[in-house]
Order: structure tokens, then sequence, then C-alpha cells
């Protein structure tokens, strides 16, 4: 999802940029044959490639572009790692909530093991807390909870720090293409043309057009994955305690008896 809004936002900038307008020419309309003779050199600014744009956005912009790709690596990785089935592998809960009717706490403890994931963390943490009371218990899974969270957060905050930097990046390359701007009307003691000053200018706009590309998918990455983490921690935090209802209510019934 994150690359073809990055390749769509590359398109609409390089249509937007080859069918600019040009200057208007005062020159009289040429004949037939000498505007098919010109029609190659006319169409030649509107036959750059958004590629040969990417490219004119000097070391800034390679920079931005390293960056786009390393973000897209991310969103890869996160969207096959931060799913259900990852972090609460199906059937881990029932098996490990059979054996603790069971009073099979080894064998619980090994199919924990055997599965590692953000759900058998929490409940490795709450099975190593069964000597205790109840509360022991709880207290050890939602510490178990938080690390694993934390974990997770800090995996998708790369996408955070891409997303804030990736504007910054492009508003130093408009700084630096309008200094190379001023600096030819100082040159030249303001008697520049418009075509000596293109060059720093359109340095200066293709590099805002790279950071704000990959800047707003990152940001829209990150937040869609934070919900998710949030989402799905809620679900594994509710799969342990109803893991645990049985040695819940046997100590429940044994305090009452007691």
């Amino acid at each position: 999802m994150w690359g073809v809004c990055v390749v769509g936002l590359w398109v609409l900038a390089s249509v937007a940029l080859a069918q600019s307008p040009s200057a208007p020419n005062p020159a009289p309309e040429p004949s037939s044959a000498s505007a098919s003779a010109a029609d190659p050199a006319r169409e030649t600014p509107a036959a750059d490639s958004w590629l040969k744009i990417l490219a004119s956005g000097g070391p800034i912009g390679w920079i931005i572009i390293a960056l786009s790709v390393v973000a897209v690596a991310l969103v890869i990785e996160h969207s096959l790692s931060i799913r259900a089935r990852v972090l609460a592998p199906p059937g881990l809960a029932s098996q490990v909530r059979e054996m603790l009717r069971g009073g099979q706490v080894a064998q619980a403890i090994q199919q924990c093991k055997l599965q590692p994931s953000a759900l058998s963390q929490v409940l490795l943490a709450g099975l190593g807390e069964l000597e205790g009371r109840w509360n022991a218990v709880e207290k050890a899974m939602e510490d178990a909870l938080a690390h694993e969270a934390a974990r997770l957060y800090r995996k998708i905050e790369y996408l955070s720090v891409i997303g804030n930097i990736a504007p910054m990046l492009g508003l130093l390359g408009t700084v630096i293409g309008m200094i190379q701007a001023f600096r030819q009307v100082a040159a030249t003691q303001g008697a520049a043309r418009a075509a000596d000053l293109a060059q720093g200018i359109y340095l200066a706009l293709v590099t805002t057009v790279e950071g704000l590309i990959v800047a707003i998918p990152a940001l829209a990455a990150y937040a869609i994955f934070r919900n998710r983490v949030d989402q799905l921690m809620a679900e594994v935090a509710y799969t342990a305690l109803h893991v645990f209802t049985p040695f819940k209510r046997r100590r429940s019934a044994g305090a009452n008896s007691g």
C-alpha cells in the first residue's frame, strides 16, 4: 500500500511538472514544415521521465530516496510481523488453558516456548508466578504485556522518524536551491536571466516535493501500525486473562474456603 501511494504521488507530481505552462513565445507561428521539424525539440521538457525529475534533486534528493526505500522495507516487515497470527498463534491459548485445567504446568510452559510470540511471553510470565497469589500472576502478565507493546512501538517508531526527517531534508534542499539562485543574481549584479536561475529554483522545488511524498505515506503507515499494535495488544491481554481463568477460580475458591 505504501509503495502504491509513493508511485501514485510521483506520477501526479511528474505529470504536473511536465504539463506546466511554459513562457509565452511572441514569435509568429512557424510553417507546417518547420512546426513538424520543431516538434521533437518542443516536446523535450514534457518527455522528461519522473526518474530524471528524481535525479535533478541532487544529493539531498538521493538521501530522501534512500529514506523512501527504507520506509518501504519497514512497511513490508511490519505488515508481515505485526499480525494476529504472529503475535497470538491460533490454538496456543486453548492448549495452555486445557493444560492448566489439568494441572500440567510444565507442559504448558513447554508449549509456550515452542511457539514464541507476544502471547507466549505474557503466558510464560504468568506461569512463572503460579506458586504465588493471583495478584502476582496478574502483575507479571501486565509487565510482560507492557514490555511486548513497547518492543512493537519501538519497531514502528522508525516510520515516524522518517516521516519527520524527510520534509526537513526537503526544506534543506529548498534553501540550498534558493541560495544557488540568489548567488547567481549576486554574481551577475542583478543581470541574471530566468534561465540562469532555473536550476536553483528547480532543485528547490524537486526536493520539497520529494520530502513531502516520502513523509505523507510514512506518517500514514505509522498511524495505521500504531492503531494495529494497540488493538492486537488488547486482544493478547484479553486472551491471556481468559487462559488463566481456571487458575483464578481455584485460587478464589481456596481463599474463600480458607
